[in-house]
């Protein structure tokens, strides 16, 4: 499911921007990242969002966007 949400963003973007992300991991491993350069995309598995609580540690940091 990862895999497809990733595919869906990149082909969203592409021709609104012209751009290709540096694309990190696979979803297999329960997190993709995608790096746009001025923006980076997180797409985490429920077990890893919990694990690793990045909405935790970046609590006083400003939410732009947050889809769940």
């Amino acid at each position: 499911m990862l895999q497809s949400l990733a595919d869906y963003v990149c082909e969203i973007i592409k021709p609104e921007t012209g751009l290709n992300p540096v694309v990190e991991s696979s979803g297999q491993s329960g997190w993709i990242v995608l790096d746009y350069g001025y923006v980076v995309v997180h797409l985490l598995s429920p077990e890893m969002r919990e694990y690793y609580d990045l909405e935790g540690l970046w609590h006083n940091a400003k939410t732009v966007l947050s889809v769940q």
